[in-house]
């Protein structure tokens, strides 16, 4: 096998050198701008949801404020309706999403799965469900902080996310029982 790719490769150099360099350097750069292009696509999304998506608190469920396997983290669970882990047609294609209502501190009760179609009443709105290790949960599990800081984060009593109106939800932090976010700090 070595003897036969040595024989590939030079007749491919020399081949190469009869014809000059050919596409070789344009598809890499195309291949380089493209995925540039993704990665600045993802970043410009994400800022968006930061700055127009409506702040929601989102209470957690027990939580596990660290794992030794895989370093400084909170394995974060967020209160779901009950048949999020049970309905079958979660299965289908597409994100479920769940129906919401905030109180006047902007904490939000997940109060059941939205249906294809469904209209939603005054003051409710979406949330999307992503797959994570098996279930369903509120666009991440996981919180990962600095090594150390560990007691900082056992506070955290709800997940502060910033929701658009069709539902795309992102966690941009965590607080505490009084609501104030929970600071990252130096």
């Amino acid at each position: 096998l070595v003897w036969l790719g040595a024989g590939l490769r030079l007749a491919w150099q020399a081949r190469t050198a009869v014809q000059g360099p050919g596409l070789a350097p344009w598809l890499i750069g195309l291949t380089a701008i493209g995925t540039l292009a993704v990665a600045n696509v993802g970043i410009w999304q994400k800022e968006t949801l930061i700055a127009q998506g409506r702040p929601v608190f989102l209470e957690l469920a027990p939580v596990d404020p660290r794992s030794l396997m895989q370093g400084d983290f909170m394995r974060l669970r967020f209160r779901l309706p009950a048949e999020a882990d049970s309905e079958p047609r979660l299965l289908a294609r597409g994100r479920p999403q769940v129906v919401a209502r905030c109180d006047a501190m902007g904490v939000a009760t997940l109060l059941r799965l939205r249906n294809p179609g469904e209209t939603l009443a005054e003051g409710e709105f979406p949330i999307e469900l992503t797959p994570k290790d098996g279930r369903w949960t509120v666009a991440t599990d996981a919180w990962f902080f600095r090594e150390g800081d560990g007691a900082r984060w056992e506070a955290a009593r709800y997940g502060e996310f910033r929701v658009m109106p069709d539902g795309l939800a992102l966690l941009v932090g965590l607080a505490g029982a009084d609501l104030k976010p929970i600071a990252i700090g130096d």
